[in-house]
């Protein structure tokens, strides 16, 4: 049991929460001492924001590969430890692990010799001083939206836990105290505050910004400027959030002093992240694409991108969580109904909560946009079904977007030992789309 586990046990639930935030302090304060304040090394660049935190940590990562740095790299997707043996999956379903996990994790990277550590940084593990000890030198915003407030309470609760990892940096006094922020966003001058150095970047703002940018299916291509320093930027990331994301590395490549030739290769080397629009092809005559968007913010991006590019109708497939935030299911439900054709209701991850509970209010959403049940709204709980049923209505020309899931390895669903009772079942939206696909062309 954690230390926190075990103050929790002993004193009254009253008590405890009033003095839980200081428990997480306790603990990971614990976690670093127990094992010899292992990042006390590394150079440290931290990532956090509501969207595009995971494809923004590749890119990071890859571009300082490719200058010839020794990099480790924890995200939602993957761990990659720095000793040359590639990336693991992350199968915690934690973007940033717990305290004591998070210690160890980095005793072992700095065993493997890494220099540098690409982390991506939740508000919760912000709000639960989850990575105390650890010494950021530079810290990324992507963007803020709505998100987390089933833990948060309020969103100026939720932005003051991004924030922290600015102030952070800003306390480390030998590191460089850069802030790499998105000033397209509008809660960016936030930001800017809480660091000696800020750099802000974005498409139609900042200091670093994109021009001539040419999207194609394939990704992106584009001069990123700053004063006199030009970077013609290649990324095989699609769509115009991924400019964003790879001129977040840009920046942070341009305030690590790298050349203009490793941020440009750096940037290029990357192909894909996994569950991140990836591409389903098996040679049918409609599109298949998997995304981890889950979130109001990122439908309206996705949405907005590929539906001007889509021959066809939308066809869309997507849940909501259990005991995650309940205020964004109607919302996600009325983006969809607003951009898409077709819209499949399923489960994401109903935890131990009613999943037709969740679909309901999520199809609500969907009616306020004019999506009519059984027509052009469909309810189907279970998810390898729902993606069946995409694949089989899709005619030559459409695209079926498959949300939420993305790389994750299973499925949390309802246990036999009733409320609070959880399972997890096997689960991968990659597969089972192939498999759908395959079985639609007869094979």
């Amino acid at each position: 049991m954690s230390f926190r586990g075990l103050v929790k046990a002993a004193i009254p639930a009253r008590l405890f929460a009033r003095i839980e935030p200081y428990g997480h302090l306790a603990e990971a304060v614990l976690a670093q001492a127990w094992n010899g304040f292992p990042a006390r090394d590394l150079k440290v660049i931290g990532v956090t924001g509501t969207d595009g935190k995971t494809s923004t940590c590749s890119l990071i990562t890859q571009m300082l590969r490719q200058a010839g740095c020794k990099v480790a790299m924890l995200t939602t997707v993957a761990v990659d430890y720095g000793d040359g043996a590639g990336e693991r999956p992350n199968q915690t379903r934690l973007t940033t692990t717990g305290a004591m996990s998070i210690a160890k994790t980095l005793r072992r990277i700095r065993s493997s010799g890494a220099e540098w550590l690409v982390l991506e940084t939740t508000s919760h593990a912000l709000a639960q001083y989850r990575t105390w000890g650890v010494p950021y030198s530079v810290a990324v915003l992507t963007n803020i939206s709505h998100e987390h407030l089933d833990y948060h309470g309020t969103f100026e609760r939720y932005l003051a836990a991004k924030r922290r990892l600015f102030e952070l940096t800003d306390n480390h006094k030998t590191g460089l105290r850069a802030g790499v922020i998105n000033a397209d966003d509008p809660q960016a001058d936030n930001f800017v505050s809480a660091v000696s150095n800020p750099l802000t970047y974005g498409i139609k703002k900042g200091e670093l910004r994109a021009h001539s940018i040419k999207l194609t299916a394939a990704g992106s291509r584009y001069t990123a400027k700053i004063g006199r320093q030009q970077y013609r930027i290649q990324c095989h990331l699609p769509g115009s959030f991924n400019v964003s994301n790879s001129l977040a590395a840009v920046g942070v490549g341009h305030v690590l002093g790298l050349t203009k030739e490793q941020i440009e290769q750096g940037i290029a080397a990357l192909e894909s992240v996994k569950g991140r629009m990836t591409r389903i092809d098996e040679g049918q005559e409609f599109e298949v694409i998997v995304d981890y968007a889950h979130t109001p913010d990122s439908f309206k991006k996705i949405f907005s991108e590929l539906k001007p590019v889509t021959r066809g109708r939308l066809i869309c497939v997507f849940g909501s969580a259990g005991r995650r935030d309940e205020l964004k299911r109607t919302k996600q439900g009325f983006i969809a109904g607003q951009y898409c054709d077709v819209v499949i209701i399923t489960e994401e991850d109903d935890r131990d909560c009613d999943g037709w509970e969740i679909m309901r209010e999520i199809a609500e959403g969907a009616k306020t946009a004019g999506m009519v049940e059984d027509q052009d709204l469909l309810l189907i709980h279970q998810r390898e079904a729902a993606v069946q049923r995409a694949v089989t209505i899709a005619k030559k020309g459409d695209l079926v977007l498959l949300l939420g899931k993305g790389h994750e390895s299973n499925i949390l669903t309802n246990g036999p030992g009733g409320p609070g009772s959880m399972v997890k079942r096997p689960y991968n939206e990659i597969t089972v789309a192939r498999q759908a696909v395959n079985k639609r062309l007869g094979r």
